[in-house]
């Protein structure tokens, strides 16, 4: 049975800076955000960098949201902005990021997906790591076998600080979805 979500509970408490609340607004909503930008661009990878920049500036500025809008409807506003300010520049640049807000997104304490993770060896590891898409790939084996910073996965792939922490959450949340199918086929 799915639990309800309290999503105005959520916004207050991400406001607040609790990644929980985050993670848990993050993994609702993706979906609605990137079936959207999938049909506007056309381009499965594109609707993707748009989810992770959509949600990393909506983190960023979640203060100041407003509960007279729905949370949905905004997060696709930022969508639509974004992804008509790319096409203006005719190529992907990401938002500025606000460096005090970065931390809020911090995976810090362990995740459900983080224990799941951990829980395998590392062949079935590798392998399934190897069904994720490669930008999803690469922050894995950036952060957990490279064990490099946020900072320094940023430098690397040419992205700011939030949009790496997003896709870091989102890659653990589908690394972890692959790793409980496999144990459920079993």
């Amino acid at each position: 049975m799915a639990v309800k979500l309290n999503i105005s509970n959520l916004i207050e408490k991400a406001k607040y800076g609790n990644q929980n609340a985050f993670r848990s607004l993050l993994n609702h909503y993706w979906e609605d955000v990137y079936r959207f930008q999938l049909k506007r661009t056309k381009d499965a990878y594109e609707a993707e960098e748009i989810t992770v920049q959509t949600f990393a500036r909506a983190f960023d500025r979640i203060e100041t949201y407003e509960n007279a809008f729905k949370f949905k409807t905004w997060l696709i506003t930022i969508s639509k902005n974004i992804h008509i300010d790319l096409t203006r520049k005719q190529k992907l640049k990401t938002s500025e990021i606000d460096t005090k807000r970065v931390s809020q997104i911090a995976d810090l304490e362990p995740t459900v997906e983080d224990k799941i993770i951990k829980e395998q060896n590392l062949s079935n590891l590798l392998r399934q790591i190897k069904e994720l898409q490669p930008h999803y790939q690469e922050v894995i084996e950036l952060r957990f076998f490279k064990e490099m910073s946020y900072k320094e996965i940023a430098e690397r792939i040419d992205q700011p600080i939030t949009n790496v922490k997003v896709k870091l959450l989102r890659a653990k949340k589908l690394l972890a979805e692959i790793i409980n199918q496999k144990s459920d086929n079993r």
